[in-house]
């Protein structure tokens, strides 16, 4: 018994001194930096919402692969390895922020649309769903370690149904490799990460235009 209590009370004083180093470290630490997408298309898309859309558009909650749920922004080295922004994250919920900006790029591109992301409003009832999966959405670094650019990926698959009756009327996937990434800039990685998501948009909106009569 007296072994057993010696050993929790040194775990404990263990835990409390790494704790403490852990705070005495914080004080020096860089400041953390928080980032959103889509800045600016919440307001323009409510301007530019017409008053009787040809369509209503539903995006529902994105499926993100599991290690992106996360508030820090992923940097992936090589096949399998990545790593973790330590000061650098995202601001919301990287499925509130995706849907957001995508349906902001849907309507900047389509603006005979009405684009909603869960949860739409009151009485609202879409004629289109969008299910989103996304699988990549990261900086990507190269293994040499002396390097100093990477590059931006975006990978996501998607389909098309007809909130009616359920059907699926088109799917496809959407990748998007933007090089110039300055290793480090993680206010430059967001800005590419955002130019994949308008070509994501631009696809959904053609896919959209070839599988309905508006």
């Amino acid at each position: 018994m007296q072994t057993k209590t010696r050993a929790i009370r040194l775990f404990v004083l263990s835990s409390l001194l790494a704790l403490a180093g852990c705070f005495s470290l914080s004080r020096e630490a860089p400041a953390q930096k928080y980032y959103v997408l889509g800045a600016g298309w919440e307001a323009e898309s409510a301007e530019e919402a017409p008053a009787v859309a040809d369509a209503v558009i539903g995006l529902r909650s994105p499926r993100i692969a599991e290690y992106l749920r996360t508030p820090f922004i992923v940097v992936r080295s090589g096949q399998h390895e990545i790593g973790f922004s330590q000061f650098d994250r995202w601001g919301e919920g990287l499925a509130s922020g995706v849907n957001r900006a995508v349906a902001g790029h849907m309507l900047a591109q389509a603006p005979q649309l009405r684009v909603e992301v869960v949860p739409w409003p009151e009485g609202v009832r879409p004629d289109y769903l969008i299910q989103l999966h996304l699988t990549r959405f990261e900086g990507v670094a190269p293994e040499d370690p002396s390097a100093s650019e990477g590059e931006a990926h975006l990978f996501a698959s998607w389909e098309i149904l007809r909130r009616q009756d359920g059907a699926r009327v088109a799917h496809g996937t959407t990748e998007v490799r933007e090089s110039g990434w300055t290793i480090g800039d993680f206010d430059g990685l967001v800005t590419l990460l955002e130019t994949g998501l308008v070509t994501l948009a631009h696809d959904l909106v053609a896919a959209l235009e070839n599988a309905t009569a508006f």
